[in-house]
Formats: C-alpha cells, structure tokens, sequence
C-alpha cells in the first residue's frame, strides 16, 4: 500500500516538473516553505500573547513589585500608598511629590544603607524626568548607579535585577491618572 501511494505521488508531482523535468519546483509548494512568507498570529505561537505567572517564589529572592498604580503600588501582597522607596531590607514611604522633590536629602537614604546598594532604580512617575545633576552627582561619589525611568520600566527593571539576586533598591512615584481614554460629551 505504501508503494501505491509513492508511486501515486511520484506521478502527480512528475506532470508538475517535479521529476522528469530540467525545472526544479518544491515538492510541497507551501507558502509555510517559501521565504518570502512573513508569519502572522495564525501561523505561529510566537505571535500570541502571553501572561507569566509567579507560581512559587523562590526563597530568598527578594521583594517583588506586582502591580502599580495611580494611587500606589502591591509589593509582595503589601499595599503601598503613595511614592515608596523599596530597599533590600523594608517597604518605605517616601516623601517626595513628584521628581523636581528628589534631593540630595531625599536620596540619603539610598547611600546610608548596609550592605551598599548596587544601582538605584528610579521611577519618575508616567514619564522619564530629568534628575538634578547634584543628586546623580553624589549617588555616583557613594558608588551608587543610577537608573531613572519612568515608573512602569523602572517597575520592571527592579524585579528583574531583584530575580538576577543583585542589591538594587527603587524610588518609585505612582504614575498620575491617565487622561488618555477620558471621553468629552459635548
């Protein structure tokens, strides 16, 4: 049965010029073959979303940010109202309003810290802000790096630096309401 089937394929590829013919043509001509096909959301997994979700945190990981929003944050199922700084050892509140309120004294706390902190991630809110030059100035004479993103990224690099065990900490602003999707009635 398996000779019939060959066979039958030889012959309908041969009229095709498959093999008895000086042209070569594929033997399946599929558009999953030819190199002009650019994939879709059909085509492959690849292009699906998809959602990770922590099923056992490994002990000894650190803190994790969960979520954030306008009001505040959930670090480790701990709600945090307000701007908050993360350090290794505690959740703290922080008293800065908005990114022009970060310091040299605001930021003392980062460099006063046992064991030293690798690299502080800061998150100015919805966007990136620009940082007086004398606070990254004396972060990096304390041997601290810096880096300032706006609080959704900063979010992100901090549990993903937390995951890879470096010494990191967060100066995280909540990013304010989004007025992007409001609807005027007129």
């Amino acid at each position: 049965m398996a000779t019939a089937v060959c066979a039958r394929f030889l012959f309908q590829r041969s009229t095709h010029g498959f093999l008895f013919s000086s042209r070569v043509v594929p033997a399946l001509s599929s558009p999953f073959l030819s190199r002009a096909h650019r994939l879709g959301p059909s085509d492959d997994e690849m292009y699906q979303r998809t959602s990770v979700s922590v099923m056992q945190k490994e002990p000894g990981s650190g803190v994790m940010i969960y979520s954030y929003s306008s009001r505040g944050f959930n670090i480790d199922g701990n709600k945090v109202l307000g701007p908050c700084a993360v350090l290794p050892p505690a959740i703290l509140q922080w008293n800065v309003g908005s990114h022009n309120d970060i310091t040299e004294e605001s930021v003392s706390l980062f460099h006063m810290l046992e064991p030293r902190i690798e690299i502080l991630v800061l998150g100015t809110g919805s966007r990136v802000e620009r940082i007086n030059p004398l606070v990254l100035a004396l972060l990096k004479r304390k041997g601290i790096a810096v880096e300032v993103q706006d609080t959704p990224n900063a979010c992100a690099t901090f549990n993903f630096m937390t995951s890879e065990r470096r010494v990191v900490a967060a100066g995280l602003i909540p990013p304010p309401v989004s007025t992007a999707l409001s609807l005027k009635e007129e």
